[in-house]
């Protein structure tokens, strides 16, 4: 499934809505993430942040363990809206890998609905993922 314009858009507007929702007392940084399933599902999710700072949770990753948590494995858009137009941490690069394709679009967003895209590849070059588990077995 390749996602429509109006997918597109409707991803945007997710992750901004989800970005109102994040929890994020200490650094500010609201981060939303909304992605879009092979089966035409969206999900979302906002950053939770934890006073134990590496215990937080990126909205990406919140998105697609809401997926997964659904029964969805496979990933076809993702969309993230921050306040400056941040893209995914290299953490949530690696996730995403795991349930979507090398060119997979990635919108990458802010709050006044503007957004351009790249293909996942173009964030994680040369990714590692479980077809190269396979080549060692």
């Amino acid at each position: 499934m390749k996602p429509s314009l109006e997918d597109r858009e409707k991803l945007v507007h997710e992750a901004t809505l989800a970005r109102t929702r994040a929890y994020a007392p200490y650094s500010r940084y609201q981060v939303g993430a909304a992605i879009l399933t092979e089966d035409g599902q969206i999900f979302s999710g906002g950053n939770v942040e934890n006073a134990v700072y590496p215990l937080g949770l990126c909205a990406e990753r919140v998105a697609i363990a809401s997926a997964v948590s659904a029964g969805a494995h496979r990933v076809v858009a993702l969309a993230v809206v921050t306040a400056n137009g941040g893209t995914p941490c290299g953490a949530c690069r690696q996730v995403l890998r795991e349930f979507a394709d090398t060119d997979t679009p990635v919108l990458i967003g802010t709050p006044d609905g503007d957004y351009h895209e790249l293909r996942l590849e173009e964030l994680l070059p040369e990714s590692f993922s479980v077809t190269d588990l396979k080549e060692v077995q």
